[in-house]
């Protein structure tokens, strides 16, 4: 069992910057890749970025590269998500999730992962 509690959303401007963080527990952290996803109101669940399990090799969606970075830091268990330059589109229910492997050819898939935090509200205002 991995339990995950994601921290960081609120209400920014558009242009503004937020930080999110997740922070794990229970089995080990670094054994996961670990990924961001975020669902809008009325939308499905979309993958916004993901990290492998010694933060090596990272992926993003086209429409967040460039504004959006993923790190982890397995000393502390947690991952983050900066986010800049953050747009009304932006907003969302952000999830943090761990894969099912330490790394993967694609991390797309919701599917993959084997665990998820409740997530955090972000609200961009323009």
């Amino acid at each position: 069992q991995v339990q995950l509690v994601e921290s960081g959303g609120g209400l920014v401007q558009a242009g503004g910057s937020l930080r999110l963080s997740c922070a794990a527990s229970g089995r080990t952290f670094s054994y996961y890749a670990m990924g961001w996803f975020r669902q809008a109101p009325g939308k499905e669940r979309e993958f916004v970025a993901a990290i492998n399990w010694n933060g090596g090799s990272t992926d993003t969606v086209d429409s967040v590269k460039g504004r959006f970075t993923i790190s982890r830091d397995n000393a502390k268990n947690t991952l983050y998500l900066q986010m800049n330059s953050l747009k009304p589109e932006d907003t969302a229910v952000y999830y943090c999730a761990a894969h099912r492997l330490p790394s993967s050819s694609s991390y797309y898939a919701a599917t993959e992962y084997g665990y998820w935090g409740r997530g955090t509200q972000v609200t961009v205002s323009s």
